[in-house]
């Protein structure tokens, strides 16, 4: 995947979630009667700008993309002309008012629902649950899991791929449950009951894939030593390496399987390895030094080349899953909730100490997922801008002044106390908004960094 990819995946992607999120704003401020002067899409400089409409709003187009804002008549922000007093927000009720700032969040959970929708509707492809090698002493050993068994249920709820085990033993692990029951099913039909024990499972073991820890990994099929591509700037594409080549040895060494390779090449970066290569009806000697990169922390050799599967046997551990129109929009409004409550589980985690921080992503992490899944195809990136649009709802209403959620606490103190904050306090409130955002920012890109160097 290359950088302007990514790029262009993120910027496409927050333009989707700008636009739904401030136009909840725009049409419900026209359904109560504000008048909307300008609907921005970025901070800044405007690069583009049209008026359109009965009440001629500016549509802007603005050099700074993250984010955006509706500009509504208000006479906090300048003067109103007296016949146009009664489309001013600041003249509307607290109802009125709270409706039109909730409206934004609300429109990015509605984008949520009709993109799941649409996907369960299209049918969604995952990897079958079924279990590989079980690492020893793990929780997943002492609780007896083998390798070949299905996972059919996690407590209560049914399992149909990879995915949704991993879903719902994370959330497991946030609840902080000391054990759940896992159902299975095994290569000859016989069923189980693991107890897997989480106990001793801290938080900050969600960092990375959390499910190796517990000893659980999905089953792959055992891969020949066979080339299928070549990465055009890879060690293996320098030393001649070939689509097809078969890996017989590697240091005089036999070979059996794919995985054998990549043992070798990852233990030896930077140094010179001698391959015995099967290329049609020759056997040839190829010299190729692995690059060196990081992974957590650790050097590990690359060359740059994918192994042949097998398209039958990969299709095998594949299941899909479509529902008619009713079952998909159900379907999708749990999804929403669900992961809805999962992300404000996780910030309140975050907030006592119970989860790492490490866990905040910033723009450059988020530009790299949505250049992923961009590349997997488009289900995989509208699953992608479904999470995203939810947990930018899920941000926008915090009670933090700044955001939706804070002007939505001046709403409830407003009619607490019979009268509006006074400029004064929404002022130092704006500030302290203000700068917890710029820190929760700073801290976010802080993390992206830390990610990039540790690989």
């Amino acid at each position: 995947m290359t950088i302007p990819f990514a790029i262009i995946a993120f910027v496409v992607a927050l333009g989707v979630l700008i636009v739904f999120h401030e136009f909840g704003h725009y049409l419900v401020a026209r359904w109560c009667g504000v008048k909307v002067l300008r609907f921005s899409i970025g901070f800044g400089r405007p690069l583009l700008r049209k008026r359109w409409g009965k009440d001629q709003t500016e549509w802007v187009i603005a050099a700074f993309p993250l984010g955006g804002y509706v500009k509504m008549l208000d006479e906090r922000e300048g003067e109103v002309a007296p016949q146009e007093l009664a489309r001013s927000f600041n003249r509307k009720s607290v109802a009125r008012r709270s409706a039109i700032v909730a409206a934004g969040p609300i429109a990015n959970f509605l984008l949520a629902i009709l993109l799941y929708c649409f996907l369960f509707m299209l049918g969604t492809s995952g990897m079958k649950p079924v279990l590989g090698p079980v690492a020893p002493t793990t929780p997943a050993a002492f609780a007896a899991f083998e390798a070949g068994e299905t996972i059919v249920k996690i407590g209560t709820e049914p399992v149909a791929t990879w995915q949704d085990a991993r879903w719902l033993l994370l959330a497991q692990v946030v609840d902080k449950s000391p054990a759940v029951t896992v159902e299975t099913l095994n290569q000859r039909g016989e069923i189980s009951w693991r107890t897997l024990d989480l106990s001793n499972f801290h938080a900050d073991d969600l960092d990375g894939d959390f499910l190796k820890k517990i000893g659980l990994s999905s089953y792959q099929p055992a891969l020949k030593p066979v080339i299928a591509q070549v990465t055009a700037d890879g060690a293996g594409n320098r030393a001649g390496l070939l689509a097809d080549d078969e890996i017989l040895a590697v240091n005089g060494q036999n070979i059996a399987n794919w995985e054998e390779l990549v043992r070798q090449i990852r233990a030896n970066p930077g140094q010179s390895l001698l391959l015995q290569i099967q290329r049609g009806s020759s056997v040839l000697d190829i010299s190729v030094t692995p690059d060196t990169a990081t992974e957590k922390g650790e050097r590990i050799g690359k060359i740059g080349v994918g192994p042949k599967i097998d398209p039958a046997e990969l299709e095998g551990l594949l299941v899909k899953t479509s529902y008619p129109l009713g079952v998909s929009i159900v379907k999708a409004v749990d999804r929403t909730w669900e992961t809805s409550v999962f992300t404000l589980r996780m910030l309140g985690k975050m907030v006592i100490g119970d989860v790492s921080w490490k866990n905040v992503s910033g723009p450059i992490t988020i530009a790299d997922y949505a250049g992923q899944s961009a590349q997997m195809g488009l289900a995989p990136y509208l699953g992608f801008l479904a999470l995203i649009s939810i947990s930018l709802g899920v941000l926008n209403l915090l009670p933090i002044p700044i955001l939706d959620g804070g002007h939505l606490l001046y709403y409830l103190i407003e009619i607490v106390k019979g009268s509006p904050l006074s400029d004064t306090a929404m002022e130092v409130g704006q500030r302290v908004g203000m700068a917890l955002l710029f820190a929760l920012m700073a801290f976010a890109i802080y993390n992206d960094i830390s990610r990039l160097i540790s690989g």
